[in-house]
């Protein structure tokens, strides 16, 4: 792709000097035409690479601040705001409540989902920029300090939220970019054994799978850091199925082998886009469950070999050492 970084230091700075175009672009576009034209500003913006839409994933939303019956922001934090509030009342709730209950004021949420897209960097199948993008809509919800409320939180989110209120039109907003094949090598150095994660892709490469289609195509990775108490960083990675709606059905009794067991696994597969589907979606849920795999195994040795031997290979070592994501 005409670059080569040395080490994931490397990576982790050029993802960093490409923040600003990406911000650029998220702002250039509209969220009402759709991730297409999200794509084409960032092919704009970023030449060198080519971003591909792969997934989108809402139904979530973060707190936001506090506005006055006006619209008027009083704060771009909620909780900051009521924490400092609550502070000056020396942490007694219904002393905050009794000196606030007569303002209208309103607590806001911004409700969005996450974009994913990608672009490979190599042939590797971890060897890809993973992009995500949010698509943000501030909307007002609770009225604060109108009912008698026990715990800062139920000030700041209530379990009965009011219906929300749009304040402006949902924008983007860039949330972050890395490179996965650098993540996954730092999480590589945290113990001597490969996590889930790293056999997953092995298993991928070796696999069917990974002849026929690159895995960034049909899973991306959740990715996150912390500190554990001695100040070390731990990585995790969960990976995400890029299918839209809910994953194929696995049609099959419990006891299915031989033709039927075929079928049921070349369904799934069809219905997935890729071989190999059915043993990816046992790893990461219970859609195809893990007597599927000896199964498969059982039939082989008896001379019902429906899958080529690197994938009997895949399956059979999963049974020696089995490992979900």
């Amino acid at each position: 792709m005409g670059i080569f970084m040395q080490d994931d230091l490397g990576w982790t700075e050029y993802c960093r000097a490409l923040a600003p175009a990406i911000v650029t672009a998220c702002a250039r576009s509209t969220v009402s035409a759709g991730p297409g034209n999200l794509v084409r500003a960032l092919a704009d913006a970023l030449p060198d690479w080519k971003f591909r839409h792969v997934l989108s994933r809402g139904g979530w939303y973060r707190l936001g601040g506090v506005i006055d019956a006006q619209g008027s922001r009083v704060s771009d934090s909620l909780e900051t705001w009521m924490g400092a509030a609550l502070d000056t009342h020396a942490g007694d709730i219904g002393s905050l409540i009794d000196a606030h209950g007569g303002e209208s004021l309103f607590a806001t949420r911004l409700i969005g989902q996450t974009h994913y897209l990608v672009a490979a960097t190599g042939d590797a199948d971890d060897d890809f920029l993973q992009l995500e993008i949010e698509d943000l809509q501030e909307v007002r919800m609770h009225r604060l300090f109108d009912d008698d409320a026990s715990s800062l939180e139920e000030l700041i989110d209530p379990r009965m939220a009011t219906p929300p209120q749009p304040l402006g039109l949902p924008f983007y907003q860039f949330r972050r970019i890395q490179h996965i094949g650098a993540f996954l090598a730092r999480m590589r150095c945290q113990r001597p054994e490969p996590a889930p994660i790293h056999r997953m892709i092995e298993d991928w490469t070796r696999s069917s799978a990974g002849s026929a289609s690159a895995m960034h195509n049909h899973w991306v990775l959740a990715t996150r850091e912390h500190l554990d108490r001695y100040q070390q960083p731990i990585f995790h990675a969960r990976p995400i199925t890029t299918l839209a709606g809910d994953p194929p059905e696995f049609d099959a009794p419990p006891d299915a082998s031989g033709l039927a067991l075929q079928n049921a696994l070349a369904h799934f597969d069809h219905a997935a886009g890729y071989p190999m589907a059915w043993f990816f979606h046992l790893l990461t849920s219970k859609v195809v469950p893990h007597w599927v795999a000896q199964s498969v195994v059982e039939d082989s040795l008896a001379d019902y070999a429906y899958l080529p031997e690197r994938d009997i290979r895949v399956v059979r070592d999963w049974l020696h050492r089995p490992y979900n994501v």
